[in-house]
């Protein structure tokens, strides 16, 4: 089973919220997911995140691959970087 680390679209019509999220390749975009990692507003001014961090590392760490979005939050939240040097 590929396991994404990738984004859960929410909230209402042009006001985009977004939930990080570990969920199987195969799975829709806001389908089923296995783990909840952080959430992301685009509309806020500036952007805000949050993401947490051990879980995250924990997917990384069991092989979970990011998307290029999900990548740029965890660069974001310090995240990649503690794990990158672990390689």
């Amino acid at each position: 089973m590929a396991v994404r680390i990738r984004l859960k679209r929410m909230g209402a019509k042009k006001r985009p919220f977004y939930r990080l999220v570990v969920a199987d390749s195969r799975a829709a975009r806001d389908g089923r997911f296995i783990d909840q990692l952080g959430w992301y507003n685009p509309i806020a001014e500036p952007a805000e995140f949050s993401v947490d961090e051990e879980k995250a590392l924990e997917w990384l760490r069991k092989g979970a691959q990011p998307s290029d979005t999900a990548r740029d939050l965890l660069r974001k939240a310090g995240v990649w970087e503690k794990f990158k040097p672990a390689q």
